[in-house]
């Protein structure tokens, strides 16, 4: 299975990035790290994580309070709408899809 993130999920993840490398040198590296490992747990079984609207589900990283949020669009694709903090307004991240 393959995936794409959309404009705003790219634009989520470098910001995040960014982010805790301001807070320590190489975080928003480890950041970087667990969201790639999110990603190919996502692909292996899309269909696992908490639907948290129609077609849209929510995976939640481990170490980062961030969630990947992500729609199948086709057979066989995943395509990431945010990267988002979960400890923001519940719902705001839609604004950004």
């Amino acid at each position: 299975m393959k995936h794409r993130f959309t404009v705003n999920g790219q634009l989520d993840l470098r910001d995040a990035v960014q982010f805790y490398n301001e807070q320590r040198a190489g975080l928003g590296y480890e950041f970087a790290v667990e969201v790639g490992m999110g990603l190919a747990k996502i692909r292996e079984a899309p269909h696992s994580w908490l639907e948290v609207e129609p077609g849209v589900r929510r995976y939640r990283l481990h170490r980062f309070p961030y969630g990947i949020f992500y729609r199948l669009p086709q057979p066989q694709l995943v395509e990431i709408v945010a990267v988002f903090d979960l400890r923001a307004d519940a719902g705001s991240w839609r604004r950004l899809a």
